[in-house]
């Protein structure tokens, strides 16, 4: 950004109004600041969301948050968004991801069937202080350089050109005009050949191995994976429970083709005329519960296996259920009924490109309660890196990388002028960013040790390994 071009952000009137005055009653250093309530109590707010969850499922929940801190930090939404909500607060709204952190970003095939690099969970978004999101991925880069092992002064430099990249980035979408920040994204390609020069030769090939499986993941590999032929000849999903348990074996007895028809065409009606027939070229053939990431465990998550023309012309769904965002107690109900479409809208909001099967849909289930739900492709391109091979150097790019990806989705939906204007052109924010993460992961370690003082006193259910 030009010297002139940084001085009309920090002229422009509504910066002046909403974002530069803004640092009077919020200064940004404040935001450095992390002291946990008296009444903090975090395995109570952990044990409120297994009330709601497949009980069966909870134990391998907890199994897989007490693998390591960072484990622990993913599956720990809810505790973090009770952390942020009396801390400082710009009140600068932008749509918010709600659980921005490292291993929520990553690659997919945009409909042009190119990789993108962008945020790739949604389940919390609400709009919210833009400042909340920017927090969960700092402390996400503090956890992790602590899992490598890295230093208090690698993890500093990770950390501030973490805070930098999104103040930057965001001086710069305040100068774009509404179509270019409309259609600005990161393509893997582009990003693949700057990282060239940056990286060892080894982690080169690392990288280029792990785009290659990206882009070979799609609903033909799926079925591979995930199918088997019975012994009537039929397609069916693979039982592996209780990762993955066929909807016939939980519904024993019961018919449950029927039922699932008006679903799928519930789930068609939210989408553009020119998908729902896509849709419709497809034939329903099984479907099975799936258990899926950290956080989510033990929430209704279905993969739903459709053909073509033919075995060779698989589509492979998931339907995922969505609940009230952790974000809501603290920043008010969505204006949306049904959380699916929360989740749909929002990440249709924040992401550049999004999948061309993303809808939702109301369902009751077996238990004949009603629940809500948003439905996407199982696989299309997706991808993530793996933290836990990362250099310090590599894990500060990364952060960078995911800060700008960040700044991008917020300044479509945030008023990314006073956003820009309230960051300015030092680095209070960036400092302040380093100092709230270390801060929060030295919180981040105590309540993992709290949660493993849990069970070893049998307080929580825990089943590891799965």
């Amino acid at each position: 950004m030009s010297a002139e071009q940084a001085a009309t952000v920090s002229e422009s009137p509504t910066a002046t109004v909403d974002g530069k005055e803004r640092r009077r009653e919020v200064p940004r250093s404040a935001h450095g600041e992390w002291e946990p309530p008296a009444d903090r109590n975090p395995i109570a707010t952990l044990a409120a969301q297994d009330k709601t969850r497949v009980r069966d499922l909870v134990p391998i929940r907890y199994g897989r948050m007490l693998s390591s801190a960072f484990a622990f930090f993913r599956g720990g939404a809810a505790v973090m968004a009770a952390d942020l909500a009396p801390g400082p607060d710009t009140g600068l709204r932008a749509q918010l991801c709600g659980d921005a952190h490292l291993s929520n970003f990553g690659v997919f095939s945009a409909p042009d069937r190119r990789l993108v690099f962008d945020c790739n969970d949604f389940d919390e978004t609400l709009p919210g202080p833009f400042e909340w999101d920017v927090k969960r991925l700092v402390a996400s880069i503090a956890i992790a350089g602590r899992e490598r092992g890295f230093g208090r002064g690698d993890r500093r430099r990770a950390l501030e050109s973490t805070g930098a990249a999104y103040r930057e980035s965001m001086r710069q979408f305040a100068e774009m005009r509404n179509l270019d920040v409309w259609y600005a994204r990161i393509d893997v390609d582009a990003m693949e050949e700057r990282l060239r020069s940056s990286l060892k030769a080894s982690r080169q090939r690392d990288m280029e191995r792990n785009l290659a499986k990206a882009r070979a993941k799609d609903s033909v590999r799926a079925m591979r994976k995930l199918t088997t032929t019975n012994r009537e000849g039929k397609l069916r999903i693979v039982a592996e429970p209780p990762l993955i348990t066929p909807l016939a074996d939980l519904a024993e007895g019961v018919e449950t083709e029927g039922a699932l028809r008006p679903l799928l065409d519930d789930y068609t009606s939210t989408l553009s005329d020119d998908r729902r027939r896509l849709v419709t070229d497809f034939e329903y053939v099984d479907a099975a519960r799936k258990v899926v990431g950290v956080g989510s465990v033990g929430t209704r998550a279905w993969i739903i296996l459709m053909l073509g023309h033919d075995e060779a012309d698989p589509l492979f769904l998931q339907a995922k259920e969505a609940r009230e965002s952790v974000l809501e107690p603290y920043l008010g109900k969505s204006e949306y009924e049904n959380h699916g479409q929360r989740v749909v809208e929002g990440q249709r909001l924040m992401q550049a490109a999004s999948d061309i099967f993303l809808g939702w849909v109301e369902a009751k289930g077996l238990d004949e309660q009603s629940r809500c739900f948003y439905v996407r492709q199982l696989w299309d391109g997706k991808g993530s890196v793996d933290v836990e091979r990362m250099s310090a150097q590599e894990l500060g790019m990364y952060g960078q990388l995911c800060a700008r990806t960040l700044a991008r989705a917020h300044a479509r939906s945030g008023d990314r002028v006073a956003i820009a204007s309230y960051l300015g052109r030092g680095d209070a924010f960036d400092r302040a960013m380093a100092e709230f993460a270390e801060r929060y992961a030295d919180q981040n370690e105590a309540d993992y040790n709290t949660l493993l003082e849990a069970e070893k006193f049998g307080e929580i259910e825990v089943e590891r390994g799965l």
